[in-house]
């Protein structure tokens, strides 16, 4: 049995590994990137990311021709003339640039750049009431959908240096989130399990044994997708791996959970019945449950 088991975690393994080589493909949503402002004072204040680059997707360095600046395509609506020029003149970092988008973040307290930001970025305020930017140093896009926090009660006025941006992403919160949704999902075909009259010490066993290695793998996979390509990939390698985990946990039931009385056959198609409706009711509850508590999932 044991040796069984064992080759089901490694089939499971291989196939996750294959199905997570188009997870990198365009599928809808695309990365972003938040910084927040922890103590940023009232006065008015605008926010930008500096890009290493001077194209990124739809977003690009003003080419110094006025009238362009004035019409130019990534020159967001809101954000006044005067203020766009004032980034657009700014030259204080060699080598990275203005990409034309910038938000007021006074009362936000946060930048949230939603669309194809740069992979490597310097973060520069500007308040406009004095003139005066303040830089960051060099940080990177670390994740799908990457945080940072600066805190802003460090900085000094007229420095122009921000204090130093420190990675936010909640880890801690992933964490409980991951094993809440492992020990839900096998507590819940476990209770299936009774219904289907597997109640047996070794039948419990084996479910629990293939459940505990099936389900923490199903979703370490599923969180390092969520955590690199997003919601939406998220989504659909949870179909597709959903799919192989019932095709491999049918497979080990049917050889080895059956318990046939003396001069019976052993009921295969029952084990097989058993594990569609596990895997379909707890991938069914899974949504319920990510709609109704959206951090867990």
């Amino acid at each position: 049995m044991k040796a069984k088991i064992l080759s089901l975690a490694c089939a499971v393994v291989l196939l996750l590994a294959l199905l997570a080589f188009p997870v990198g493909a365009d599928m809808g949503p695309k990365p972003s990137v938040t910084v927040n402002f922890d103590g940023l004072s009232d006065r008015v204040c605008y926010a930008t990311l500096l890009s290493d680059r001077e194209h990124v997707g739809p977003y690009s360095v003003w080419d110094g021709i006025e009238e362009n600046g004035k019409n130019d395509r990534n020159y967001p609506g809101e954000l006044e003339y005067g203020i766009w020029k004032a980034f657009a003149d700014y030259r204080g970092c060699d080598g990275y640039c203005f990409l034309q988008r910038a938000w007021r973040v006074d009362k936000t307290k946060s930048l949230t750049w939603g669309y194809m930001p740069p992979d490597n970025f310097r973060i520069l305020l500007y308040f406009p009431e004095s003139g005066e930017f303040a830089v960051s140093g060099t940080y990177e896009r670390y994740a799908f959908h990457t945080y940072y926090t600066v805190d802003m009660r460090d900085y000094t006025a007229g420095s122009g240096t921000l204090p130093k941006a420190e990675r936010s992403y909640s880890y801690t919160n992933e964490t409980i989130s991951l094993i809440a949704r492992i020990v839900l999902t096998i507590g819940i075909e476990l209770v299936i399990a009774l219904l289907f009259r597997y109640r047996s010490r070794r039948q419990v066993k084996i479910l629990l044994i293939t459940n505990v290695i099936t389900q923490v793998i199903l979703n370490v996979f599923l969180n390092v997708v969520n955590y690199t390509s997003g919601s939406l990939a998220f989504i659909l390698m949870y179909i597709n791996a959903e799919i192989i985990v019932f095709v491999i946990e049918a497979v080990i039931y049917a050889g080895i959970l059956p318990e046939p009385a003396e001069g019976e056959k052993p009921k295969r198609g029952k084990a097989v019945l058993y594990a569609l409706t596990a895997n379909a009711v707890s991938f069914a509850l899974g949504f319920a449950i990510a709609w109704l508590i959206p951090g867990i999932f």
